[in-house]
């Protein structure tokens, strides 16, 4: 298969394209929302609680929002979405230019979170549409190795706009035609999901993605495996820590150890475009996080800057295996009618730990330092991926991704 097979389908180069300019803006923009808190408040706790206003309609809305993706258009409902990107971002740059209350800040950033619960799991939906099956993998490995550009490039040149235009306005602005640009983009898709009749939003409509999360063989395993990797294994949250007390390498070392982790997900992109699908998928993932571990266990012990450096590039690397295995078995496995739910479930998951995870890393080094907290958790996605191999056998099992199929539904 070629590098670029994915690239070759129209429909997914506009969402591509439309997935890198985006997430540049709203990355630049996370930055800047960061920066401007600080600057306004010099409040820890402030920039804590974007964090936490942010989850509110993730877990509000993640049931209802898979239901609608699942009997809507999901193209549509992907442009509403962006619609409110770009609402809340012009709603921000509105309040950075007339010094707003924090107030309305927080109630865009709360917009933003709305947005972002449709936003992820009907691009998900949509994606595997736009390709083939047996080129869903390198489909995959493009779009997450485009967010991990965007995850480099944003935060660096939002830095640098700020910088330059001596406040975040300018920055806001970026994310809304970003964002824009995008929903133009979905806007010449040609591909069009039918809306489903009967679709009424009944709670045994809403908890049927629940349903068939904990009952499949499959993504149950894979969505334990993330979940506890993020949670235990999450170095990122200590790394001003390290950078200052244990490195000693200053602001500037902190900006190269942030950067590593997204630089070693998109050189691992590249890799996996290049090369043919996985033969044996369900080994390679846990293998993956087995290594991501490791990675963070010799993190963790390490007082050097180049070897700290080296462990969080092949740290992001493996976790960029992780991510495209996981974000192919997912619609492979799910029938087309469950997709939203689906990966509002999933999403939910991961958001939720991404969180806590970092809750987890600041507690636990408050207690007992940042050693330990890295290193325990490192051991405890050790232990997680062990398991997770023994209980379900059928994640050993797994072979090429493009030889999975969609699961029965069980009423």
């Amino acid at each position: 298969m070629l590098a670029s097979a994915a690239l070759s389908y129209r429909d997914f180069r506009l969402l591509f394209a439309g997935v890198v300019v985006s997430n540049i803006g709203l990355q630049m923009q996370g930055t800047a929302i960061g920066w401007e808190l600080y600057d306004r408040t010099h409040s820890a706790y402030a920039l804590g609680f974007v964090g936490l206003v942010a989850l509110i309609p993730l877990l509000a809305l993640a049931l209802p929002a898979g239901h609608i993706i699942d009997t809507h258009d999901r193209r549509r409902v992907l442009m509403v979405s962006l619609a409110i990107f770009t609402a809340s971002s012009i709603g921000l740059a509105i309040v950075s230019q007339t010094r707003g209350p924090l107030a309305a800040l927080y109630g865009c950033v709360l917009l933003t979170g709305v947005a972002r619960a449709f936003h992820t799991p009907a691009r998900n939906a949509l994606l595997p549409w736009l390709v083939p099956a047996d080129v869903l993998a390198n489909a995959v490995t493009w779009n997450s190795g485009g967010w991990q550009l965007a995850s480099v490039v944003g935060p660096a040149v939002g830095g640098a706009l700020i910088a330059a235009r001596g406040g975040a306005v300018a920055v806001y602005v970026c994310a809304a035609i970003g964002t824009s640009a995008f929903l133009l983009l979905a806007a010449a898709m040609r591909h069009h999901s039918a809306e489903r009749l009967g679709g009424e939003m009944t709670v045994p409509a809403l908890v049927a993605g629940v349903r068939f999360v904990a009952r499949s063989k499959l993504l149950l395993p894979i969505i334990t495996l993330d979940l506890f990797a993020v949670l235990l294994g999450g170095a990122t949250t200590l790394l001003p820590i390290y950078a200052k007390d244990i490195l000693h390498v200053g602001p500037a070392g902190l900006g190269w150890l942030d950067a590593a982790q997204s630089l070693g997900a998109v050189l691992t992109a590249v890799v996996l475009a290049s090369f043919p699908p996985m033969r044996r998928a369900g080994r390679t993932l846990l293998w993956a996080v087995f290594g991501f571990g490791a990675g963070t266990l010799i993190f963790g012990v390490s007082q050097s800057f180049a070897l700290s450096m080296a462990m969080l590039v092949i740290i992001g690397g493996l976790d960029m295996v992780s991510v495209v295995i996981r974000n192919t078995i997912a619609p492979l496995v799910t029938p087309d009618e469950m997709r939203g739910r689906v990966g509002s479930i999933t999403g939910l998951f991961i958001g939720t730990s991404n969180l806590l995870g970092g809750f987890e890393s600041g507690a636990v080094a408050g207690a007992f330092g940042p050693v330990f907290s890295v290193v325990s958790g490192a051991i405890g996605t050790i232990i997680v991926v062990v398991a997770v191999a023994w209980y379900w056998p059928t994640i050993r099992a797994l072979g090429p991704l493009a030889s999975v199929e969609p699961e029965p539904i069980v009423v």
